[in-house]
């Protein structure tokens, strides 16, 4: 029993921290999903980062939104909203939780700035450090939200409207979800308060021709559609209230059923060949010099009992009677108050006129149909009237010789990988050299100087390219972060904005069914192949070897499904922590902790910061040093450009390859150990084997640098890396003790014949 001990421990440990991993991803799984996540800024501290002359309002109670207002001589003027983009689009980063930023938009949507809260990204956490994530940051200033903003240098091909930002090298991925946080969240604050729309990126949107200079008559200008009417009786909005508490409310309708009830014609008067020919020149001129650029306008002539104006309209407002809608989204028209004159010879009698303004921020697109609509309200009973409305639809669609087409909308992540297109084509194409190697693995190994090197040539690339260039180190924080993202509810699709590293973890996943662990540990893995190469420097260098007898090398390689384990539980703590905090928020406690800076002055200066530690700090900060085993941040994506502990750590683990193979890979990596565990579902036993391996031939068990071949030769696949040396020495007449022994035999028994046929003559 005391003999087979080990074994049995050998076999069942493994499985047993697979079962704690098993039970914290079924935690995860089970948990409720969070409510929105809560901001953790109050009022006071908000105020400091914003001192006077502005001052900060009630939290809006419809949006998570701080008004900002400036005491202008006698009056109080708006000059923004302040809010947190964990509030309103808490984007999941690489370690599965959204960065939490300030963002301040003025009242013309514009940002005034952003600021960082609090973030998990790998890379800035005792990495880059938190100065290139400021400085980012920093260039959102003054930039207004309806431009196309975009991430990286500009080209001969961007639009007018677009405006770059400087990235962060190493850390692309990262600024482009934070990218994305700061503008889902100040589109939201934009729609709800500002008059924007749900409308396309600018730089996607259609173009009014203004090189279009023509007189077009109003018969042609209502036969292009132009000009749409919609011209309704009293008798027809009857019917639509027919069957509801509003039917028969209306005594003028059923007194005249015949009689208008309003005859409305609209015309997109901001499109100069239409501007000029409906209005007169002086009207004209004036609207022009009202609009700002890029904005639209839509001029309304109506008549019958039936108004857009009633008396209690208030110049210069929204208007309540018509709406546009584009997208099945509103678009915000407001009356500009202008005395217009028609034309001579654009006459419509006694009918009424107005002009209606979308500001440019509102994203309409001339290309798209525009749904306006006219709603009709009744209302039924008089302390507290039963209010019933319905709606006349009309739909306005400019010809396509009126404007120019804009580019297809694109997701945000769509954009990365176009400009990724080249480095991921060489990804690829690698990867599909590796996928074919190894499927003919017993032609590469044929010759031992051929596989030698392919694999060194291999290994630089997945050195150099992979690592270095396009920066698609695998992480055990890319699976931590999923989780935490799935266990709150949040989407996976901040994972699209690294393609390539998304590239090979599908590639490892599918090579998990038929190789296991082995094709990425030992092909793909950019650190891995940096220990390997320290290995080849220290048996050049004659370096003396460590190699552990086989009982030990199997007890210290669970060390590292201790520490898979150890993560997997954190996430669970850390992810339980969070969904705690949110509900206490939302039973309206406090976990929030402010801590002051003195603010400097306004002239310039920068605003009062404020350090934020939400309730989920400590187990956030246990799980983040738990995570740092991994030396892949500091080796490969920082180029170990880090502070002296870690960048010590990270090359101590390269040299000590140099005289202990590979011993991170196979001692300490927990994402090694989930790869193994993974790897079981593997189909196929892919390496050859003899009846003779490891009973009595023990060659291959001793050549293994990885110690993953037991002594009666059965392959350990969690412990293989798949560098075929054990194929090279299977196939090989010279390598392999039984095909020797057998081409001995071979040869010998010719020779006895021989001997025993001259001995009988």
């Amino acid at each position: 029993m005391a003999h087979s001990l080990p074994v049995f421990l050998r076999r069942m440990v493994p499985q047993a921290f697979a079962l704690v991993l098993g039970l914290a991803l079924v935690l995860l799984a089970l948990a409720p999903a969070a409510p929105a996540a809560a901001g953790v800024l109050d009022r006071a501290a908000v105020a400091q980062r914003f001192p006077a002359p502005l001052m900060v309002g009630e939290r809006d109670a419809a949006l998570p939104v701080w008004p900002l207002y400036r005491q202008n001589a006698t009056a109080t003027e708006l000059v923004g909203y302040v809010f947190e983009s964990l509030d309103l689009a808490p984007v999941p980063g690489f370690a599965g939780v959204p960065p939490n930023l300030l963002i301040a938009l003025d009242a013309k949507g514009a940002f005034l700035g952003v600021s960082v809260l609090s973030h998990h990204e790998p890379v800035f956490l005792e990495g880059l450090g938190e100065a290139p994530l400021a400085q980012f940051l920093s260039q959102y200033k003054g930039v207004p939200l309806a431009s196309s903003i975009r991430i990286g240098g500009k080209d001969g091909s961007s639009a007018a409207r677009e405006v770059h930002l400087d990235g962060v090298a190493k850390a692309t991925a990262s600024v482009r979800i934070i990218n994305q946080s700061v503008l889902s969240s100040a589109l939201k604050v934009a729609r709800a308060r500002l008059g924007f729309a749900a409308g396309r990126d600018p730089a996607h949107s259609a173009r009014l021709r203004t090189d279009l200079d023509e007189t077009l008559s109003l018969d042609r200008m209502v036969a292009q559609g132009l000009v749409q009417q919609l011209r309704v009786t009293n008798r027809q909005v009857e019917a639509m209230f027919r069957d509801t508490a509003g039917a028969g409310l209306d005594a003028e309708a059923l007194r005249n059923p015949d009689a208008v009830f309003m005859d409305l014609r609209l015309a997109y008067v901001s499109l100069p060949a239409v501007g000029r020919s409906l209005l007169a020149p002086r009207s004209w001129n004036k609207l022009a010099a009202r609009l700002e650029p890029g904005d639209h306008a839509v001029l309304a002539i109506w008549s019958g009992r039936h108004t857009l104006m009633p008396e209690e309209f208030v110049p210069g407002s929204v208007p309540e009677r018509l709406v546009l809608r584009q997208h099945g989204l509103p678009l915000e028209l407001r009356d500009l108050d202008m005395e217009m004159a028609l034309k001579e010879g654009a006459t419509f009698g006694d009918a009424r006129i107005a002009v209606f303004r979308v500001i440019s921020q509102a994203g309409l697109d001339p290309g798209l149909a525009l749904d306006f609509a006219l709603p009709i309200t009744r209302s039924k009973g008089i302390v507290y009237p039963e209010r019933i409305t319905r709606e006349l639809p009309l739909q306005y669609r400019l010809p396509e010789r009126f404007y120019i087409v804009g580019a297809p909308a694109e997701t945000p992540w769509r954009s990365v990988w176009r400009a990724q297109g080249t480095e991921l084509g060489v990804l690829a194409a690698g990867l599909l050299v590796l996928a074919v190697a190894l499927a003919l693995q017993r032609r590469l190994a044929a010759r031992s100087l051929w596989l030698a090197r392919f694999r060194t040539a291999y290994l630089l690339f997945t050195v150099g390219f992979i690592g270095y260039w396009a920066q698609a180190q695998l992480s055990i924080v890319n699976l931590t972060g999923a989780a935490q993202a799935l266990a709150a509810g949040r989407s996976l699709e901040y994972l699209l904005f690294d393609p390539a590293t998304l590239m090979v973890w599908t590639f490892a996943l599918l090579a998990l069914l038929f190789w296991g662990r082995g094709t990425y540990c030992g092909w793909l893995c950019p650190f891995g192949a940096l220990q390997e190469f320290g290995a080849r420097l220290g048996r050049w260098l004659r370096l003396p070897q460590i190699r552990l007898r086989s009982k030990a090398d199997r007890q210290i390689k669970w060390l590292k499904f201790v520490a898979l384990a150890a993560i997997a539980v954190n996430v669970a703590i850390a992810s339980s922590a969070a969904l705690e905090g949110t509900l206490a928020d939302a039973a309206g406690g406090t976990r929030t902790t402010v801590a002051a800076v003195p603010a400097a002055g306004t002239g310039g200066g920068a605003a009062a910061a404020a350090v934020v530690a939400p309730a989920t700090a400590p187990a956030a900060a246990t799980l983040d040093k738990l995570l740092e085993l991994e030396p892949f941040k500091t080796a490969i994506t920082l180029s170990f450009v880090r502070s002296w502990p870690y960048a010590a750590y990270a090359a101590g683990m390269v040299l000590l390859s140099a005289v202990w193979f590979r011993a991170f890979c196979r001692y300490l990596c927990p994402l090694g150990a989930g790869l193994a565990l993974l790897g079981r579902s593997r189909l196929l036993d892919w390496l050859p084997r003899r009846s003779e391996c490891g009973q009595p031939c023990q060659t291959c068990r001793h050549r293994c640098g990885y110690q993953a071949i037991a002594p009666a030769g059965r392959i350990d696949y969690d412990e293989c890396f798949q560098c075929l040396d054990c194929v090279v020495i299977h196939d090989s007449e010279d390598l392999c003790a039984p095909l020797l022994l057998e081409r001995k035999r071979s040869n010998f028994i010719p020779i006895v014949r021989e001997s025993a046929r001259e001995r009988a003559s």
